[in-house]
């Protein structure tokens, strides 16, 4: 048996699922190896900043082995924005926390389990937030940007 686990997940943002599944190594090899992405013009890895795909020796790897394979990295101390990073922090706190298990037999059971019952309960996240709104609030900031600027002088001054 392998000395470690690695929980290969998917996020589909549309319908609130996860699409996981327990490997004894990591999968862009097993995901570009199959269609369509092996004959996709441009596959997109959106990734974040871990070892395992940071920098440019992580972007050079992929590119060399899969020409068609573009990374894309999520903005560093951002995983708010990146679905699938919230659902993996649910994970470490709700399913591999405290870590007390005796076989690897024992965390892919639990994490099926949670993934099971995470799919029968989550619901799709409605953005509200429209890009209208942001244009709102960047111009209201940019119009008490000046104004506090001095206010915020004037406070140092008088200390």
């Amino acid at each position: 048996m392998s000395t470690s686990l690695a929980y290969l997940a998917a996020y589909d943002v549309h319908r609130a699922k996860v699409f996981g599944r327990c490997e004894s190594k990591t999968g862009i090899t097993q995901v570009m190896a199959t269609e369509p992405y092996t004959s996709a013009r441009r596959v997109f890895w959106i990734v974040d900043n871990g070892s395992s795909h940071r920098g440019n020796k992580a972007i050079g790897r992929l590119t060399k082995a899969f020409p068609n394979a573009v990374m894309i990295h999520t903005p560093v101390h951002a995983s708010w924005t990146n679905q699938i990073e919230i659902f993996f922090s649910i994970v470490q706190r709700k399913v591999v926390r405290p870590n007390d298990f005796t076989d690897l037999t024992q965390v892919r059971d639990r994490l099926r389990v949670f993934e099971d019952r995470y799919n029968a309960t989550a619901q799709p996240f409605q953005w509200k937030f429209t890009t209208a709104d942001l244009d709102d609030l960047l111009a209201r900031l940019d119009r008490h940007a000046p104004t506090d600027r001095q206010e915020e002088s004037s406070v140092a001054l008088a200390a």
